[in-house]
Parts: structure tokens; sequence; C-alpha cells
């Protein structure tokens, strides 16, 4: 599709706004609805939008594979490190009281890097979804066969 002008220029336009917004909810979640898990999926919706426009050899060089895995893997990490440093320093899992000394603080803080976590992991996974889809489409039209003819097969049966 990059050699459509408009949906060029309007994905340019709107591929950084999707960012922005993606940051807005994930660090204003705490106080108004929003969070990890909203901005993770505008994050990975804005990478979506770039692979289509440019297509997803392109989109791999600008994030790769592997770089998808680890972000899955540390934000899981991140969350259950969190998680259990509360207990580590004498409260329950997800108490985020023990880390500082104003408790509310320590409230913010730990909710913001939970928060984080979740947006990290969600937006990876999102990723690593739509990689397999377009991979196993990809690696079907390079076989030969047709990726649609399993979908009419299926709708002549019933």
């Amino acid at each position: 599709m990059k050699d459509n002008a408009i949906l060029v220029v309007v994905a340019r336009f709107l591929i950084p706004l999707m960012m922005l917004f993606g940051l807005y909810v994930q660090f204003h979640g705490e106080y108004s609805p929003g969070g990890g898990f909203q901005a993770g999926v505008l994050f990975a919706a804005a990478w979506i939008l770039f692979v289509f426009i440019y297509g997803l050899d392109t989109g791999l060089r600008i994030i790769p594979p592997r770089v998808i895995y680890v972000l899955a893997c540390l934000g899981v990490l991140l969350y259950a490190s969190i998680g259990m440093l509360g207990v580590v320093l004498g409260g329950h899992f997800l108490d985020f009281y023990p880390l500082l000394e104003a408790p509310k603080t320590a409230q913010q803080a730990g909710i913001i890097l939970v928060e984080f976590g979740v947006g990290v992991t969600v937006a990876s996974v999102v990723m690593l979804f739509f990689l397999l889809f377009a991979r196993r489409r990809a690696d079907s039209e390079a076989a030969g066969l047709d990726p649609d003819a399993a979908d009419d097969v299926e709708a002549d049966r019933q």
C-alpha cells in the first residue's frame, strides 16, 4: 500500500498521534480510565498500521521478532517483580505500601510500574499474534496455496 500516496500521508500523520495517545493513556491511567492494557493495544495498533502501509519486512526491520519476544518477557517480569517486591518487603503480592516511606507515593510508583509492565506485555503479544497470522498467510502464498481457499471450502460446507 506504500504506492498509495494518500494512505502514506495519512499514516505518517496518524501513527505518531496513536503512539502519543498511547503514552498519554499509559501514564495517565492511574488518574483516569485507561492504563497498560489500553496503551499496549494502541502501540500495537500503530505498529500494525505501519506494517499494513509499508509491508511486513519493513515493520520487522523497525522492531525485529526477537525484540518483540524479549519485550513480552520483560513486561511480565516487571509485573511479577514489582508484585513480589511487596512480599519480600513484608507485605502482600502487589502491595505497594512497603516499597517507599510515603504510602501515597509508594502506591503511585507501584501502579505506574505495574501498568508499564502490562502495557509492554500487551503490545508485544498483540504484535506477536499479528506476526504469526501474517507469516502464516505469507507462507501459504509462497507455497502456491490460496489462503482464502480454505475459507471458501468451509463456506461451501455450510
